[in-house]
C-alpha cells in the first residue's frame, strides 16, 4: 500500500455512544469530508444478504435486508459468530475505505474516516486519530437510553470494545463530549483550528 494513501486522513473514534455521529455532523458543517464506516458496513451487510443467510440462518434476513437489531443479538453475545462476520465484513469495508479515501485525497486537505474500532482492528495505515470522550459512566446512560436497554446490557456492549480511557491514552487528539451540545461545537471548532 502507498504511503500516501491516507495522507490527509484523520481516524476519527470513540466508544458506542460517545458521540462519534454528533461530532461527524458537526465536522460536515463545517465543509469537512467524512467517511463512515459503519454505513459502509450496512450497505455491505445488505449487499451479501445471502450470505449472512447461509452464515448464520435464514431468520436473519428479510426482502434482501440484514436485520441487524437480531442479527446482533447473536454476534454480540458469541465470539466464534463475531470474527466470522468479522472474517466476512472487514476486507470488503477496507476496500471500499480505500476507494473513497482515494478520491478524498485528490482534494489535500484533512479529511475524517469515522472507523468505530480503529484501535481494536488496526489495519488502516491512518497516522492521526481523533478520540471522541465521554466518561465511562455516562457512556452507559447514553447508551440504555439511545437503545432502550437495561445497565446489564449496556455494560456487556461496552465491554465488547476497547476501554474509552485506554482509547483516550492512544489518540492524537481528544474532544470531550461530557457536556452540552455547545461545548461540544467548541471543542470541534478547537480540534479545526489544530488540523488546518
Amino acid at each position: 500500500m502507498s504511503n500516501d494513501l491516507f495522507k490527509n486522513a484523520i481516524a476519527l473514534t470513540g466508544g458506542i455512544s460517545t458521540g462519534k455521529s454528533t461530532v461527524c455532523n458537526l465536522f460536515k458543517l463545517h465543509g469537512f469530508l467524512t467517511i463512515d464506516a459503519d454505513l459502509i458496513a450496512h450497505r455491505l451487510l445488505d449487499e451479501n444478504s445471502s450470505k449472512i443467510a447461509t452464515m448464520f440462518g435464514e431468520q436473519y434476513v428479510q426482502n434482501g435486508k440484514v436485520l441487524r437489531k437480531e442479527l446482533g443479538k447473536i454476534i454480540f453475545s458469541n465470539e466464534e459468530n463475531k470474527l466470522k462476520l468479522e472474517a466476512l465484513l472487514h476486507p470488503l469495508i477496507k476496500e471500499e475505505i480505500i476507494k473513497e479515501s482515494k478520491i478524498f485525497e485528490e482534494q489535500n486537505k484533512p479529511y475524517f474516516v469515522d472507523i468505530p474500532l480503529f484501535f481494536e482492528k488496526m489495519h488502516y495505515p491512518i497516522s492521526k486519530s481523533l478520540v471522541i470522550y465521554t466518561p465511562k459512566e455516562l457512556q452507559i446512560k447514553r447508551l440504555m437510553k439511545r437503545d432502550n436497554i437495561d445497565e446489564a446490557e449496556a455494560k456487556l456492549k461496552i465491554s465488547n470494545q476497547m476501554d474509552i480511557e485506554e482509547k483516550r491514552k492512544l489518540a492524537d487528539m481528544v474532544i470531550d463530549n461530557s457536556k452540552d451540545l455547545k461545548h461540544l461545537q467548541n471543542e470541534v471548532e478547537r480540534i479545526i483550528g489544530e488540523i488546518i
